[in-house]
């Protein structure tokens, strides 16, 4: 491993500072992933800049807005704060869903949301991928059985994180420190496909920090559902996810919120299934049709075909849950 400066700052001006004016800097949250891609030779950071220190990343508010959650906070807080799994019950479910106790006792919300695609030609030194800064994506032809079937454009990774999938559904916001000052924007503006970056998965610029993840209290007072099919029962990404969010009133649905994770470079927000549930009643909703059409547009490469039909069966799974 290439030796590296590490500081540990206390304040985001600081940290931004470090991040924007030293060259292949990277912010170390709980760093189960950016570790394991220097131990693999993906990345050769000159800087190590921890973000432990920080006040403002960490924490968790409850407010009449909603909640606000520190980018520090791990996933283990997550997982077992009983108002989160009581009024927020998908986020629960996602954070419980990855990886193992000790690896969620050590990572983080903004971690999480933050880490970079797990395809094999993309950790594998020996493969210079599109991603990397290649000529072409190697899954295309390759081994894709675990890539893409929405929206890969030239790279057909899918984005890892669980709790990005819960959170698109929940309508949350993101607070990111850039240029001395504090912008919040829609999760769904967070993340970027191949076709707006290759070389990336967010909106992140050098000097740019996630500070911490709002969820609105519409968003709390309905119920929601996260669902994860994975090869093994522990310690495993997702091959496909889905989250749903449904606010009724009397039987009519008054708002919705529905994703879909592991089938796309990014959480796949399925706005079209939303239109299809807002404004309806209960009774009205054909769940089977709206799964069944909904992914028309997916691309089948040589090995994941099986992903359009598990993904499928996992939305109507979700909708039923949450509507009935």
């Amino acid at each position: 491993m290439k030796t590296f400066t590490f500081h540990k700052p206390t304040e985001l001006e600081e940290a931004s500072k470090l991040l924007k004016n030293i060259g292949q800097g990277h912010l170390l949250a709980g760093g189960t992933d950016l570790v394991t891609e220097m131990k693999q030779g993906v990345i050769e950071p000159n800087l190590l800049i921890s973000a432990s220190d920080i006040k403002d990343m960490s924490g968790m508010v409850w407010n009449n807005s909603g909640l606000t959650i520190g980018s520090m906070v791990t996933l283990d807080e997550i997982a077992s704060d009983a108002g989160i799994g009581s009024r927020i019950k998908s986020l629960a479910e996602a954070a419980i869903s990855i990886a193992t106790p000790q690896i969620r006792n050590i990572a983080t919300l903004g971690g999480n949301l933050c880490q970079r695609p797990r395809c094999w030609y993309y950790r594998n030194v020996r493969f210079n991928c599109l991603k990397k800064g290649g000529e072409k994506c190697f899954a295309v032809g390759g081994s894709d059985k675990y890539n893409a079937i929405l929206g890969g454009s030239s790279c057909y990774i899918v984005h890892p994180s669980d709790s990005a999938t819960a959170l698109v559904a929940l309508k949350a916001k993101v607070e990111i420190f850039r240029d001395l000052q504090r912008v919040s924007i829609p999760i769904d503006d967070f993340f970027v496909g191949p076709e707006v970056d290759v070389a990336r998965e967010n909106i992140l610029e050098p000097g740019d920090i996630l500070i911490s993840v709002q969820i609105p209290k519409e968003s709390m007072d309905g119920k929601s559902v996260y669902l994860k099919a994975k090869e093994r029962q522990s310690m495993d990404f997702a091959i496909a996810s889905v989250a749903v969010m449904v606010k009724m009133e009397k039987g009519l649905i008054t708002e919705a919120g529905i994703a879909a994770g592991g089938v796309a470079p990014i959480p796949w927000h399925l706005s079209s299934v939303e239109g299809k549930l807002i404004g309806y009643f209960v009774e009205d909703i054909d769940v089977k049709a709206i799964s069944s059409e909904v992914f028309a547009d997916a691309r089948i490469l040589g090995q994941n075909g099986y992903k359009l039909q598990l993904v499928q069966t996992y939305l109507e799974r979700a909708l039923n849950l949450v509507l009935r």
